[in-house]
């Protein structure tokens, strides 16, 4: 089960580090970041391999850094220079375990957290 965290409401210019655990079990080998804005469909924010390979998202390509310790079964998103294009609820999810290819496709992703709200005022 995956759980995201550190959302809030911020201002533009700021910076933000959200967390996504999974409680319990080894994180499995792709795991990633979409967002969803009231309105709108789910949007890709960035993948991460288990040897941290990572893909981003156009709209924050140079502004967010995927990352993931595995000992501690935590995944992370830094998000710098916050926009008040960037709120949303944002998503962790999780390719299968088995899978090794990272995708930019929600559907691709099976298990899925919460979502932890960020707003960016303006």
């Amino acid at each position: 089960q995956l759980q995201a965290s550190g959302g809030g409401l911020v201002q533009s210019g700021d910076s933000l580090r959200l967390s996504c655990t999974s409680s319990g079990r080894t994180l499995p080998n792709v795991m990633g970041w979409f967002r969803q804005a009231p309105g709108k469909e789910r949007e890709f924010v960035a993948a991460i391999s288990w040897s941290s390979s990572t893909i981003y998202g156009d709209s924050v390509k140079g502004r967010a850094t995927i990352s993931r310790d595995n000992a501690k079964n935590t995944m992370y998103l830094q998000m710098n220079s916050l926009k008040p294009d960037d709120t949303g609820i944002y998503f962790c999810a999780a390719r299968g375990t088995a899978v090794t290819v990272m995708a930019s496709t929600a559907r691709a992703y099976i298990y899925w957290g919460q979502g932890t709200l960020v707003t960016v005022s303006s």
